[in-house]
């Protein structure tokens, strides 16, 4: 009895974050929009209107009803092409927009961070955000040197709220055991996720994030990191050179072929550069990360969510992926995984079998030439998370670590992005410049490998 209360409570539960997510996320699109057209005075009511008043509203809507689910559905994110409709439009509506919090509530976090008003510690200063989501809004400004920067500033009391979801492990391993295949733990998934999600709460963690990156691609000849401005960020307050350019919807509706193709080589490059030359990679590959210049180039953003390998990780993972991806032996993965402990021994399971199952979101890599579209991830993603289909048996087996789940899940979310712009590429080529140190298989390659050089040299 006390069980089925506590499911009954968990369902009301959802069922108040989803109606609150719609209709909060419909809200702030309809107040944008109306923004646009109206003055000065009316859009000042308007904001005044909408905005949460007090940290109270703030950490009651955001934070104990999203944060920790709007997280868990950008994680999510990277399957849903392949779940039914309804599991779309769920996972759809926690990644909308947040509602803002009202323009005195933000400069208070400002004020309580660094000690002043933002027009004391800023040339220029927009009370209203440009950008509202799970944890925090992005407002612009500008230094007393004229340089224009994004002010990410968080919502107060979020974190004690997110804290509190995040301790309440069991509400997360029900949501992601719903998701999960019978072969993986969901505690352990959980427990990853939960990781990266506190350090998310801790600007500071991002900012050294950011900075890393930013050194990582230092001069890069088609990859852009923002600047952090360390003396203006703190642990709920991150402040970055601003980043113009088109967002993903804009350019993905208005880009040539060419410009499209890419994008998508530069993104694909990003994420393989992370994890072969750098031993970590940016765990949320979601559209809303990125802007396009006119240039060519590519701004990667938001680095909350980074995930670098632990000592002896990559190691143990290295020679499953390498009998995957290098050498596309189904015997040599056999081995790699008994030896590790992803397989037990006497499963029984053959090798094409399993070679056919775990390499599913390697196939791009597989072969010379291809081409990513939606239907390719949908099929392909449906044929992984089916676990009554032709690879049940080795679906119930496996024991994969959370670490390796992490990594399909950037390749699920990079194809995704690929499939979205039709991208058509040498993929398999690029994957072994990066882990052989073959020679470029294309323009952007070279331009990558020269930059590499002279960096290492």
């Amino acid at each position: 009895m006390a069980r089925a209360a506590e499911r009954r409570a968990r369902a009301r539960r959802t069922a108040r974050l989803a109606r609150l997510t719609v209709g909060r996320g419909a809200a702030f699109a309809v107040h944008r929009a109306r923004r646009l057209t109206a003055g000065e005075r009316r859009r000042a009511e308007l904001d005044d209107r909408f905005a949460l008043r007090t940290a109270e509203q703030v950490a009651a809507e955001l934070g104990q009803m999203k944060g920790v689910l709007m997280k868990a559905g950008q994680l999510l994110g990277a399957i849903a092409e392949a779940l039914p409709q309804p599991a779309q439009e769920a996972l759809a509506t926690l990644q909308a927009d947040a509602p803002p919090m009202a323009p005195t509530l933000a400069e208070s976090v400002v004020r309580a961070e660094l000690g002043a008003e933002p027009l004391a510690l800023f040339r220029r200063w927009d009370p209203v955000p440009v950008a509202a989501a799970s944890i925090g809004q992005v407002h612009r400004a500008e230094l007393f040197d004229g340089t224009p920067v994004a002010v990410k500033v968080q919502y107060p009391g979020v974190a004690d709220t997110f804290h509190g979801d995040l301790a309440n492990a069991e509400l997360l391993y029900a949501l992601f055991s719903r998701f999960a295949l019978p072969g993986l733990d969901p505690r352990a998934m959980v427990d990853e996720l939960r990781t990266r999600m506190v350090d998310e709460l801790d600007y500071r963690v991002e900012a050294a994030n950011q900075a890393a990156f930013g050194a990582f691609y230092a001069d890069h000849p088609f990859v852009r990191i923002p600047t952090v401005v360390p003396e203006l960020s703190t642990g709920r307050v991150l402040t970055s050179t601003w980043v113009d350019g088109q967002s993903w919807s804009t350019f993905a509706a208005t880009a040539s072929p060419a410009a499209r193709q890419r994008a998508g080589e530069i993104v694909f490059r990003f994420s393989q550069g992370s994890v072969h030359r750098f031993g970590c990679f940016n765990g949320d590959p979601h559209p809303g990360n990125y802007r396009f210049h006119a240039d060519g180039t590519v701004t990667f953003l938001d680095f909350g969510l980074v995930k670098r390998w632990a000592p002896g990780e990559w190691e143990r993972l290295l020679p499953c992926m390498d009998a995957i991806v290098v050498d596309r032996d189904p015997d040599a993965l056999l081995d790699a995984m008994e030896r590790v402990g992803f397989l037990r021994q006497g499963h029984g399971l053959s090798a094409g079998d399993v070679y056919a199952y775990v390499s599913s979101p390697y196939l791009p890599y597989l072969t010379y030439v291809f081409t990513f579209t939606r239907s390719f991830v949908a099929e392909a993603l449906g044929r992984v998370i089916d676990v009554r289909g032709p690879s049940q048996r080795v679906v119930r087996q496996l024991d994969m670590p959370p670490s390796f789940v992490m990594l399909d899940r950037v390749v699920w979310g990079v194809s995704a992005l690929l499939g979205r712009l039709e991208a058509t590429g040498p993929w398999r080529a690029i994957v072994l410049e990066y882990r052989r140190g073959d020679a470029p298989a294309t323009a952007l390659g070279e331009a990558d490998a020269a930059w590499w050089a002279a960096r290492t040299r």
